[in-house]
Parts: C-alpha cells; structure tokens; sequence
C-alpha cells in the first residue's frame, strides 16, 4: 500500500469547490477520467454509505468516515458492487480494507488549495498517478467557471 498525494489551487472558495466535489450534477464530470459515466449514491453526511459506481454496473462500497462541507471528507472504501451487487465485505483482509480517500479544503489569499491523500494498492498507483491530475483540473474548471 502506497499513500498518495496530489494538490491542485483553484481560483474560487472552498464552499465552491465543495460544491463541485460533492454536487449531484459535476461529480460525474470531474470523475469521467477515472470511468466515463461514473456516479455516487449517498448524502455526504459523516457515517453514510456511498456507492461509487462506474456507470457498468461496478464500483465501491465505502463509507462517509468525515464531512465538515467546505473543509474536509474522508471516505474508507470498504467493498465491491459487482454487476450491480454489493459487497460491503470484499475488502476485509487486504490492501484496499484499510485504504481511506482523503480531501482537504483551505483557503488561500482569496483561493481554494484542495489536497487529496489516498492510501492505494501497488497495482493502481500508476493509474492514480495519471488520473487524479486529470480529475483535479475538471474540477478547477468547473469552479472557475463565472
């Protein structure tokens, strides 16, 4: 298991971004890099169920271990969704059962620094690498919009 880290400022406040991060109508925009089509099911609200799912009928099962809108999540990926079943144990014994998913919101000069820090399994650190950076930016265009 790798930590990972990225960052990215964005010319707009942290509630704006939250927004963007979280909001039913940009999260998938933002996540199409990681899978074209991509969606979430939950409410945000610390020690909720997610699913984050892939639009094909995959995905994740996580949980919602923090909220403070504007200023930090933490999601702890717990399971699967496999051809649209949950497995909310699938993890349990590996690298992924202990991997939480990070983001920290702080204000700038008038500015938005947004990190992210993911605990990752070796196999999909490359793909991380390359994928989160695409993701960041969407979401700083879509904050920098009007």
């Amino acid at each position: 298991m790798k930590k990972l880290a990225f960052s990215i400022t964005i010319n707009a406040s942290p509630q704006k971004v939250w927004d963007i991060i979280v909001g039913q109508d940009t999260y998938g925009q933002w996540t199409a890099p990681f899978a074209e089509g991509s969606s979430v099911e939950t409410d945000w609200k610390k020690g909720s169920k997610a699913l984050f799912l892939d639009g094909k009928g995959s995905g994740m099962v996580s949980e919602i271990v923090e909220s403070i809108p504007g200023e930090f999540l933490s999601i702890h990926h717990l399971g699967e969704v496999r051809n649209g079943v949950e497995d909310p144990t699938a993890y349990q014994g590996n690298e992924w059962g202990d991997a939480l998913e990070n983001y920290t919101l702080k204000s700038l000069d008038g500015k938005t620094v947004w990190q992210v820090s993911l605990d990752m399994p070796d196999d999909f650190v490359a793909y991380m690498e390359e994928t989160w950076p695409l993701a960041q930016a969407k979401v700083k265009e879509l904050a920098e919009q009007n």
